[in-house]
């Protein structure tokens, strides 16, 4: 097999990357873990981000869905999402550290009492939650209290970088499911059995249908609204929000949506992060491309070229 010039150069390029990540986290694990995580929000807020274009992504996402905003919040945010992405980051690397600290973690909103009532009747039930405060913390916090989560993730696509980060979030807890045909087997029987499972709903995915985030178009998959419908399984809002000392959390979980047409229940999901991410909004990932304009136009185009060479009926 001929190997190309432009794979060599993609996976040294991936491996120099990886230890650049690998020696700033052995340094900030070295640190005591107040000192770390404070640490790493300042290092991705005035050193990685400026660099790595994230505050470029940071003031289109926010221009796209909130041109409305004044120059000192867009400012204030793209500095306070690298930090909260900083610290995310060196969190979910701190192991039994982190482990700890979600043993405490206060839980509150109407679906606490809801979903502690199906972990006992062993009813499947879904944890959705987005690129949001510390996402990993929900899953954390309701292992820590003897909660049977598992959770599906997708892995980096630098190689490298993936094998200590999948040991990393498998450290919090296990089972982990990676995305693809064998894991999504995997989860399945997960939620089948009575367990309870975990998706990130803000993702950008090709093929999902065209629903709304703050207002503008983004494709979101129905997978989870889907499940829930095939296995009576409860589909529930689950968020870890970051305190205001910057360290401590509290895990707020809403109410099951109800069951109905896959894309209704889907919105519900999009409209619940939209209102916790305006009541905290340095605490979504702006970083994340959720929107892909650029994309769906080019997408919605073709789909209109194409209803316009579709013969008559």
């Amino acid at each position: 097999m001929k190997i190309k010039r432009a794979d060599v150069e993609g996976s040294l390029g991936q491996y120099l990357e990886n230890l650049l990540i690998r020696g700033v986290l052995g340094a900030a694990l070295a640190l005591p873990y107040q000192t770390r995580v404070r640490m790493m929000g300042w290092v991705m807020a005035h050193v990685v981000a400026p660099l790595a274009g994230y505050n470029r992504r940071v003031r289109e996402n926010l221009a796209h869905v909130m041109p409305e905003l004044p120059e000192s919040e867009v400012k204030r945010l793209t500095r306070a999402v690298a930090d909260n992405a900083g610290r995310t980051l060196i969190e979910i690397y701190s192991g039994v550290d982190f482990i700890d600290r979600m043993k405490d973690v206060t839980f509150e909103g109407p679906g606490v009492e809801i979903i502690e009532q199906a972990r006992i009747a062993r009813r499947p039930v879904i944890l959705l939650t987005g690129h949001f405060g510390n996402y990993d913390v929900p899953r954390a916090a309701l292992i820590a209290k003897g909660y049977d989560i598992g959770s599906l993730y997708n892995p980096m696509k630098n190689k490298f970088y993936n094998a200590h980060y999948v040991k990393a979030i498998g450290t919090i807890g296990q089972p982990l499911f990676p995305r693809g045909r064998k894991g999504y087997a995997k989860l399945l029987a997960h939620l089948k059995s009575g367990g309870m499972i975990g998706f990130l709903v803000d993702v950008y995915v090709h093929a999902g249908p065209i629903l709304t985030f703050f207002g503008k178009p983004a494709r979101t998959a129905l997978s989870a609204a889907e499940l829930a419908l095939k296995y009576d399984a409860l589909l529930v809002p689950i968020y870890g929000i970051r305190q205001p000392d910057g360290l401590t959390f509290r895990v707020q979980v809403e109410a099951p949506v109800p069951h109905g047409d896959p894309e209704m229940m889907t919105q519900a999901l999009n409209d619940s992060l939209e209102a916790v991410t305006r009541q905290h909004m340095e605490q979504w990932f702006w970083i994340h491309r959720r929107w892909k304009p650029e994309r769906l136009e080019d997408q919605l185009a073709e789909m209109a070229h194409a209803q316009d060479e579709a013969p008559e009926a």
